[in-house]
Parts: structure tokens; C-alpha cells; sequence
């Protein structure tokens, strides 16, 4: 018989560990409870865990410096950091310290199940990265909903390696951001970060601005001029829009991340870069591929890693943080009042499509700015594109093809009696945004989900809802 498994629990919120503790009571493991980091630091050094799941702000240790000392002393213990904000640079840090997963609360209970499950069995293969020096960097990208979460860990698991980066998603989403957080976060960070958006320069002079030419080149070139290669010699070219790169361009690329040189225009001598690429596009490739506007070599070459921004209708949740926060950066720009919301219009702007995305967000906190006559927005303060724009919000089908794939893996991967397990996470998603739309009215929240209110009462208790 095999000995059980260690779990240690790291959290002074006594009603998290008390949550872990009846979630891993299923699973065939011993748990251990501490309130503070400390005394995980001084048990650790008689008694080795199998995992550790620890909360990321704590009173006197945090999380971080927790992942740090217990790698110093036991670096094959899986350590995963829970954390209620929506904070990159902290998620981040957790990876470069060598965490095994990032978790943000409110967590789902079989989730933290099957990462504890995942994380034993790499202990067991021993096969834990070492710990990074952590990068101090600020980034401006927010957001709480999974769909961002998701791209922040992908920043975090990226943090150490210079890997070419393909990052898709509808204008407006911040690839940018994302662009340069990948930067701010690797190794380059101290070197340049240059950005190019190739649907923005003419054909005609984006060969030159890429790769630089020499002088007498072409009419009008009267001196020698670096491109965006040399100057990002050492750091990060974000090439944006590369899906509108001309075929004659894409060729010259592909030889760049092939052989790492290139010739200016005009000129007859190699140049050597040492640059990672990381390149954006809102459009399909694939697609472009099949009508051959896009090269596939250079689609290979690219796509190494895939990060994909989701669109603002895909992270509804992330709505009202963002439009506080741009409200406060346009008042400080414009050196007004900061604009409040009221409940009212929060509810309406976050049931709007917002084709244009965050960038579309950010330009309305702007003129509403300027041009509500007040110091709270009512409805009726919005522009007249926003009024036209409060039919029934898109709800994307992505989640359907994402619950449709989960259900093949788990059937490939043996699983059965995956109702079970997937009935229970259904219902917990409705009930939360249920009670998150009725301010956590249990009676109203009933009514938005058409049941009554004792069995609703009766679902929460089922499903040991911290509510």
C-alpha cells in the first residue's frame, strides 16, 4: 500500500482553509493547515510535503517570499499561490520563483483538486524548474476574469525563455500590452523594445524601416539608416499586423529567424542581429495560408508559442475595473474630477458589444470625461454610439467549443461518470454570477436562474458554496 500524499495549506483566512480542507478530504491525501508562513518554514525542516498551496498576501510573510525560502530548502516541493487579485506582476513573480501553478480566487474546488493531483505526480517525476530571479517590472495590463488569467500565466510561464511569440485577437484588445509585458518579464528586458505596425507603413518604405538601407540606395536616401532589426538588437521587435506583411517582406523575414542576419537595403554586407520576435495579428493566418497570402514556412516559424488576448465580450467581468481605471488616468490627464459610475450605467456598460474593444473602453472614458456635465455618468450622458449599441449583447460560442473539447480529453483520458463532474461546475458558474448580478440577494438571484428560493439554498449547500 502506498503512503499517502502530504498536503500542506498555507492561508490566515481560517474559511479558505477550511474550503481546501473538506475539497481535499476527497482525495486520498493528509492535510496539514497553518495560518502562518512561518511555522510552514519551521515544519519544513524536519517533514518534507508532497504540495503546498499558499495564499500570496498574508500578514507579516507573503506568498512570494514563501515560494522563495521553501525552494532554498526543498526545491522539488510543488508550491501553488493562490490570489483574490488580478495582478500580473505578482503572477509572474510566482513563476519566476519556480511555482508550480497560479490560482486566482474564487477558485472551483475540482479544479484545485486535479491541480493537486497534477502537481504530486510532478514531484514525483522529480522534474520541478529551478527557482528565477524575479523581474521588478510594472505593466498596465488589468483583469480578473479567467479568460486574462490565463494570459497572464502564459506571461509567467514565458518569463525565462526567448521564444518567438505569435499573439492573436480582435483590435483593440492590447497585444501591445501583451507584447511588451512578455518583453518586461525576459531576459532581454534591459534591452530595447521596438514596435512596427506593418499595416501602417506603405509597402514601399516598410522594407526600409524594417531592415534600414544605405546611403545613395534609392532617391532620397542621402545617409546610412539603421531599421527596427538593428535597433532592437539585443531586445524585442514587435511586429504588429504581420497578417498585412507583403510576400516579398515575408520572405526576408523568415530568412531573419532562420539565420539571424539580413542585408540593408542598398547594401552588400550581412548584418548579425541577436533579436526576439514577437508578432500580432487580428486576422486568421491559417486562412491567409490556404489563399496563399501568407507564407507557411514563415507561420511555422512564427507560431512557436500562441498567446491569444480575448475580446472585452469575453471578459465582461473585467468591464467596470477597466473603466475605473482609464476614468482616473483620462481625470489625471485632463485635470478634472474623476467621473463616478453609477450602479445603472456600470450594469448598461457591461452589456454593450464594444467592438473595438478595450481600446474603444479606454477613447469613451475620455470624452466622457470632458463632456458629462456632472460628477456621476447616467445613462443618458453616453454618446449616441453607445445608446444605438444596447441590443442584446453578443454572447460568443466559444465556450461551447472549449467544453466540447473538454469533454473529448477527459473521454480520451479514461475519465468516467464526467456528468459528475462537470454538473456540479455548471451549476456553481450560474449560481455565482446569479448572486453576482443580484448583489447577493438569494431570492432574486432564484428568480434569475428560474428555481425557487429553497432550492437554490439547497444547491449551495450541495455544493459547499462560500457565498
Amino acid at each position: 500500500m502506498s503512503e499517502r500524499k502530504k498536503v500542506w495549506i498555507v492561508d490566515d483566512d481560517k474559511s479558505i482553509r477550511w474550503v481546501l480542507e473538506k475539497a481535499l478530504q476527497k482525495t486520498d491525501v493528509d492535510i496539514q493547515s497553518f495560518s502562518k508562513p512561518e511555522d510552514v518554514l519551521k515544519r519544513i525542516l524536519t517533514e518534507e510535503p508532497d504540495v503546498i498551496i499558499s495564499d500570496i498576501r498574508m500578514p507579516g510573510m507573503d506568498g512570494i517570499t514563501l515560494l522563495d525560502k521553501v525552494k532554498e530548502h526543498s526545491p522539488n516541493v510543488p508550491v501553488i499561490i493562490m490570489t483574490a487579485y488580478s495582478d500580473l506582476d505578482r503572477a509572474v513573480s510566482a513563476f519566476q520563483g519556480g511555482a508550480f501553478e497560479y490560482l486566482s480566487k474564487p477558485f472551483d474546488v475540482d479544479e484545485v483538486i486535479s491541480l493537486v493531483k497534477r502537481a504530486i505526480t510532478y514531484k514525483q517525476k522529480n522534474d520541478i524548474p529551478a527557482s528565477q530571479e524575479t523581474t521588478d517590472t510594472n505593466t498596465s495590463i488589468i483583469g480578473s476574469a479567467p479568460a486574462m488569467q490565463e494570459v497572464f500565466k502564459a506571461i509567467g510561464r514565458l518569463s525565462s525563455s526567448n521564444l518567438t511569440v505569435l499573439i492573436t485577437g480582435e483590435s483593440g484588445t492590447g497585444k501591445e500590452l501583451v507584447a511588451s509585458a512578455l518583453h518586461a518579464h525576459s531576459p532581454r528586458s534591459g534591452k530595447p523594445f521596438i514596435a512596427i505596425n506593418t499595416a501602417a507603413i506603405p509597402k514601399d518604405l516598410l522594407e526600409s524601416e524594417l531592415f534600414g538601407h544605405e546611403k545613395g540606395s534609392f532617391t532620397g536616401a542621402t545617409g546610412q539608416r539603421l531599421g527596427r532589426f538593428e535597433q532592437a538588437n539585443g531586445g524585442t521587435l514587435f511586429l504588429d499586423e504581420i497578417g498585412d506583411m507583403p510576400a516579398d517582406l515575408q520572405t526576408r523575414l523568415l530568412r531573419i529567424l532562420a539565420q539571424g542576419e539580413f542585408y540593408r537595403v542598398g547594401g552588400h554586407m550581412p548584418i548579425k542581429v541577436d533579436v526576439r520576435v514577437i508578432a500580432a495579428t487580428h486576422q486568421d493566418l491559417e486562412q491567409l495560408v490556404k489563399e496563399n497570402k501568407f507564407r507557411e514556412d514563415l507561420l511555422h516559424r512564427l507560431n512557436v508559442i500562441r498567446v491569444h488576448v480575448p475580446s472585452l465580450r469575453e471578459r465582461r467581468t473585467d468591464i467596470i475595473e477597466l473603466t475605473k481605471h482609464f476614468l482616473k488616468i483620462a481625470a489625471t490627464e485632463m485635470n478634472e474630477e474623476t467621473k463616478q459610475l453609477l450602479p445603472e450605467t456600470a450594469d448598461y456598460l457591461s452589456g454593450l458589444p464594444w467592438h473595438g474593444n478595450v481600446r474603444q473602453l479606454e477613447n469613451f472614458c475620455r470624452w466622457i470625461t470632458v463632456m458629462a456635465s456632472g460628477s456621476e455618468i447616467h445613462v443618458d450622458d453616453l454618446p449616441p454610439e453607445l445608446k444605438r449599441d444596447n441590443e442584446a449583447p453578443e454572447v460568443s460560442d466559444e465556450w461551447e467549443s472549449t467544453f466540447r473539447k473538454w469533454v473529448e480529453s477527459s473521454l480520451l483520458q479514461g475519465d468516467t461518470e464526467i456528468l459528475r463532474d462537470a454538473v456540479p461546475r455548471f451549476e456553481t458558474i450560474l449560481i455565482a454570477e446569479a448572486l453576482k448580478k443580484s448583489g447577493g440577494r438569494r431570492q432574486d438571484a432564484a428568480k434569475l436562474l428560474g428555481w425557487g428560493r429553497n432550492t437554490l439554498t439547497r444547491k449551495i449547500k450541495q455544493l459547499g458554496l462560500d457565498v
